[in-house]
């Protein structure tokens, strides 16, 4: 189960341990509850203040079902199912964190979780494939340890497909709370927090942190541009403080990455992980898993955060990227989670043995139907222009597969579903003005993004796109606000070009300053 490799890791990160953490696994019989024992036996046998009881609890769903216990007592993380693949680091962070290893939340997040005064059972379906979920699992972990009123159980799908399919769950994560679904799809902390704010708002009314001085740089974003920019400025030594929903932001959910100069491969996540290590070097205030609802703007501008903070600062670098385009039709939104999904990755294995559909003919359309087609019955690509726009050795790829069909000048028009789930697309000819209709049980949309600046509509200018208008010196129509990356209007959308921006918009910022002081 776990290699030497991963068994000397774990007895790296545990070395350290505050308190006994031990892993209660429920008794009964499961065809995979000795392979779940035998990787719980390997996971404590790396220190000895880990332990392994087998006991029946209420608490517990099934027998390949574990909850750990703090003092004798569960603290409200569960686990059903092995947390392998993605999900061993939640089983690892959650093993730390209980044995009182630092939470990585702001303070203002902590504060207010710790205010929930309402019982919250969370559930979070999750697959082992699924580079997303663990996120959603990490966060849910950390707000049951701040709060004794939240539980939280990790669901591994693939184990429970009666459950699956009662609930007609076809994407992950799928978040329940209280029996009832609670979020579904690309969920983040951020989202959580204010998804929580509407089942208690009360809490807001919680948060006690102390204001941050007068900031010279603040800049909103995490992805690469975001953190290179507030690494130039923390070089310049100014007082520099980062705010993103997380740190990464869309390449984080980047698989492979092979075109970051000097960089052969990488992917998302071990990028994102060295952008954070990167950030840690330097006195950077950084303040993850939160939003700026508004900006006012004046020779001292202030930000707006959605749990009410305000920091000042003198310059302001917007960095927000972009987020997945929607295709805008009927039946889309009221499926999502149901058959109408964006990551191929994340929702695939959900497909396995049925028929597909990607929209979209670009890079990320090509690339996801060639990933799709190694597990689904067949994929459907549908492109409203004449011609494909993804590169040709990509084209190339999936012509040649006999599992792919791809439809030209065609125009999806609505989403089709019966009984909660997809079963079709409705689109149209584009020459012959024909409508047609095919059988589905999926769509992946990948048609593009679109620029996250709808919260500085008004304070800066924007195209009718909604991208950031910039000069050469990532300058926007407010004096004192920069902007860079994919929000902006700087043509190819690339990871070495945002990062390029980020640190040309941070020089530009510094100078400013030395000028209007």
């Amino acid at each position: 189960m776990l290699n030497n490799e991963l068994i000397n890791a774990l007895k790296t990160y545990t070395a350290n341990m505050q308190h006994a953490v031990t892993l209660v696994l429920n008794t009964g019989d499961h065809p995979k509850r000795d392979e779940l024992k035998q990787f719980l036996t390997q996971v404590v046998s790396v220190s000895d203040n880990l332990n392994l009881v087998e006991k029946q609890s209420p608490e517990l769903r099934s027998p390949i079902s574990f909850g750990l216990e703090v003092d004798g007592k569960f603290n409200g993380i569960f686990f059903s199912g092995i947390p392998g693949g993605h999900e061993f680091s939640s089983l690892v962070l959650a093993i730390l964190h209980s044995s009182g290893t630092t939470l990585k939340l702001d303070e203002s997040i902590q504060s207010l979780i710790k205010g929930v005064s309402k019982k919250l059972k969370f559930e979070v379906f999750i697959s082992l494939s699924c580079h997303n979920c663990p996120d959603v699992v990490q966060s849910l972990n950390q707000f049951a340890l701040l709060n004794p009123n939240i539980t939280t159980e990790m669901i591994d799908g693939g184990l429970y497909p009666e459950l699956i399919a009662e609930r007609n769950i076809q994407g992950v994560p799928s978040v329940y709370l209280n029996g009832e679904i609670f979020a579904n799809g690309q969920i983040d902390t951020g989202k959580l927090v204010d998804k929580l704010l509407t089942v208690d708002p009360e809490i807001l009314n919680n948060i006690k942190q102390e204001a941050l001085p007068q900031q010279d740089v603040t800049v909103i974003g995490g992805g690469p541009a975001g953190v290179a920019a507030a690494i130039y400025s923390a070089r310049k030594g100014l007082k520099v403080t980062l705010i993103a929903d997380r740190i990464g932001g869309q390449v984080k959910d980047t698989v492979g990455i092979e075109n970051l100069i000097s960089v052969p491969k990488t992917t998302g996540t071990e990028l994102t992980g060295n952008m954070q290590s990167h950030l840690d070097d330097y006195d950077i205030t950084i303040k993850e898993h939160l939003r700026v609802d508004r900006i006012e703007k004046g020779t001292i501008k202030k930000l707006h955060l959605s749990t009410g903070e305000v920091i000042e600062s003198k310059t302001i670098i917007l960095a927000t990227g972009a987020k997945w385009r929607e295709l805008g039709v009927p039946g889309e939104k009221e499926n999502i989670g149901n058959g109408v999904a964006y990551c191929p990755h994340c929702d695939g294995p959900f497909f396995k043995g049925k028929d597909v559909a990607v929209v979209g003919g670009g890079n990320s359309g090509i690339e996801a139907a060639l990933d799709l087609a190694g597990m689904v019955n067949h994929v459907t690509v549908f492109e409203f222009m004449p011609d494909l726009k993804a590169d040709q050795v990509l084209i190339d790829k999936a012509q040649s597969n006999p599992k792919i069909t791809i439809l030209k000048n065609v125009a999806s028009k609505e989403v089709i579903a019966e009984n909660g789930k997809v079963t079709a697309l409705d689109y149209t000819d584009r020459v012959t003005g024909e409508q047609h209709r095919q059988a589905l049980a999926g769509i992946f949309v990948q048609i593009g993004l679109v620029p996250n600046s709808g919260f500085v509509d008004g304070v800066v200018d924007l195209t009718k796109h909604g991208e950031i208008i910039i000069d050469a010196k990532s300058q926007t129509s407010e004096p004192g606000i920069f902007a860079c990356g994919d929000v902006t209007t700087v043509p190819y959308k690339q990871i070495v070009i945002a990062m390029g921006e980020g640190a040309k918009a941070s020089l530009s910022a510094f100078d400013y300053i030395i000028r209007e002081s």
